[in-house]
């Protein structure tokens, strides 16, 4: 049953691109931002949102949800779509598979950019 999923927003972004990444999660209402991930490209700094977002859910407990958020070539390759372009992108999906051996999301899927809480959080914080 759908309804009953905990829905938990991701994003993230760098400053420039690339440059110093930020991430950002939401669950119920709660922003977990991380701003000391290091140094990447925007695509680097979404993979290491949906990784944030996992490990938020997974320290929260929680065990049936889904993860949203607004990177469409991310959310294709963590469901087992399109393939990985780079050596990055071949160790941010390695990394998010280990991290689905402790709790696998119910589901992982997009969402419209002004739909996701994570971003909104994320552009509060640049007053943008």
């Amino acid at each position: 049953m759908a309804s009953s999923r905990t829905k938990v927003f991701f994003d993230g972004g760098c400053r420039p691109n690339p440059g110093p990444m930020e991430v950002a999660a939401v669950v119920r209402g709660q922003v977990f931002i991380r701003d000391d991930i290091g140094h990447g490209g925007n695509s680097d700094a979404e993979w290491e949102a949906l990784l944030h977002a996992l490990e938020v859910a997974q320290s929260l407990g929680l065990e049936h949800f889904e993860l949203l958020g607004d990177s469409l070539p991310v959310i294709a390759r963590a469901n087992g779509g399109v393939h990985g372009r780079s050596d990055g992108d071949l160790a941010h999906y390695a990394r998010f598979l280990t991290l689905c051996e402790t709790l696998r999301p119910a589901r992982i899927r997009w969402i419209k950019r002004n739909q996701n809480l994570a971003g909104i959080a994320l552009a509060a914080r640049h007053g943008r």
